[in-house]
């Protein structure tokens, strides 16, 4: 009965240490949203790296849709394609290296871009942009998490346990 018990006395702080430090480890690969240029977690969305997602809004000038597409690589978000609807304010007319420039059922594309960002700074529309973030084909309103007029910052991270009670998770 001894030996159990010197066995539990050190087998359980071994057990509980271990399980502490599986709470604060970073395993959830996310895209990250934080309040402004803090360090404080609003929300996250789970994805996996090299899998597409979207940023789309209403364009605030010529109020038609445009969408961003990225992917997360390297612990960095990789722009590569924009749409939009008409050449305008705000609306590029060339592209940069690789990319290339489509027109397709009265939309414009840009393809095989590659801009890297380490982090985007998004002011969340108040009136009419609606921005979304699309990932699996589901779409999800950010005004809904973080209140229209927020400005957040958008980065790839990975997510602890302890960060995922704390974060919103817009999936849900």
């Amino acid at each position: 009965m001894r030996a159990r018990m010197k066995a539990l006395f050190i087998c359980l702080p071994l057990f509980m240490t271990i399980n502490v430090f599986l709470f604060f480890l970073p395993i959830v690969n996310a895209i990250a949203f934080y309040h402004e240029d803090q360090n404080d977690l609003l929300g996250y969305l789970p994805v996996r790296d090299d899998d597409l997602f979207q940023i789309q809004y209403t364009h605030s000038i010529h109020l038609t849709d445009v969408k961003e597409t990225y992917t997360l690589r390297n612990n960095k978000i990789i722009q590569t394609e924009l749409e939009y609807e008409i050449f305008a304010v705000g609306m590029p007319s060339n592209v940069e290296g690789e990319g290339k420039f489509l027109e397709k059922d009265g939309k414009f594309f840009i393809k095989n871009m590659e801009r890297e960002f380490s982090y985007i700074d998004l002011r969340i529309g108040q009136v009419q942009a609606d921005h979304r973030i699309v990932y699996q084909g589901n779409s999800y309103k950010l005004a809904d998490f973080f209140g229209p007029g927020s400005w957040v910052r958008i980065k790839p991270a990975k997510i602890s346990i302890w960060q995922q009670v704390k974060g919103v998770n817009i999936r849900e």
